[in-house]
């Protein structure tokens, strides 16, 4: 029998963190797992230690919070379970869920619970920005995911470590995770799960995390597919630069030589580093 390590990442949610902890508990006593629940509590200043520290297998302390994913990491590297399944803490997700996505397991490298089912609660104002990042994702990784960012999914051991240094501190992790499989060829499946209203306060940051967000998906696609970013980057450069010199050439008194001379070279520059990027990441595989 495989051991399942359950990872779960708290940051105050002394509300709702022991019910999911004890949802958890109930669900695999009537399931054919072996498992270990491991909570990272991560810097909370409020009472949600003491409210789980009786409740789970282990307790890992941050002193100071150091992030989403963070967390999750320390926890990866301080269990041994040769399964391992992360869940939030915060009531959204349906702990119930967790065996349909370990019985998947067998065939797969990951399995996400993808915020599909009959009920899914995702507030308004951060669908314009989730479907945004979807296709932005979908078309640098060519490929139809439909959900980029689920917070319950479980993994092989020996799939997750190989990319433990690319997973950044922040909310990101998911979307690195997502699209790190994926462009590796690594086998993914979604199961469709519902999604419910938080319980507390979202801790994400809109500004900062859009920001960063945006940032993981170009920096992920950039280290395992740099030409679907610098191929599109050089053309639109060259067809700039092709503009400018018939621009000024049909509507000004001089050719702006200068500046299309610069559009070219950027041009070449941006095609050239992404070929060098692209041949240093097939040599390293």
């Amino acid at each position: 029998m495989k051991t399942v390590d359950i990872i779960i990442p708290i940051y105050n949610e002394e509300e709702s963190a022991p019910n999911v902890i004890k949802e958890i508990k109930n669900t695999f006593n009537n399931s054919n797992f072996k498992f270990k629940i491991t909570v990272v509590d991560d810097g909370s200043t409020d009472n949600s230690y003491n409210k789980i520290k009786d409740l789970c297998h282990n307790v890992i302390r941050n002193k100071v919070n150091k992030g989403y994913g963070a967390a999750i990491k320390k926890a990866i590297r301080h269990t041994d379970g040769e399964l391992i399944v992360i869940i939030d803490a915060d009531g959204t997700y349906p702990p119930g869920a967790i065996p349909k996505l370990l019985e998947k397991l067998d065939d797969f490298d990951m399995i996400v619970g993808a915020r599909t089912g009959k009920d899914v609660k995702i507030p308004f104002l951060r669908k314009p920005a989730k479907f945004i990042f979807l296709k932005l994702a979908n078309y640098l990784s060519e490929y139809k995911i439909p959900d980029l960012n689920s917070g319950l999914r479980a993994f092989t051991r020996k799939s997750i470590e190989q990319y433990i240094h690319l997973i950044p501190n922040g909310y990101s992790l998911t979307m690195t995770v997502t699209l790190a499989y994926l462009c590796d060829g690594l086998d993914v499946e979604y199961i469709p799960i519902d999604y419910h209203k938080r319980i507390g306060k979202s801790k994400i940051k809109p500004l900062r995390d859009t920001k960063n967000f945006i940032f993981t998906i170009l920096r992920t696609i950039m280290y395992f597919n740099p030409l679907k970013i610098c191929l599109p980057l050089s053309l639109i450069l060259a067809l700039a630069s092709i503009g400018v010199l018939i621009y000024s050439s049909k509507y000004l008194d001089r050719i702006m030589d200068g500046t299309v001379a610069v559009l070219a070279i950027a041009s070449i520059q941006v095609i050239v580093i992404g070929l060098l990027a692209d041949m240093i990441t097939k040599r390293s595989k």
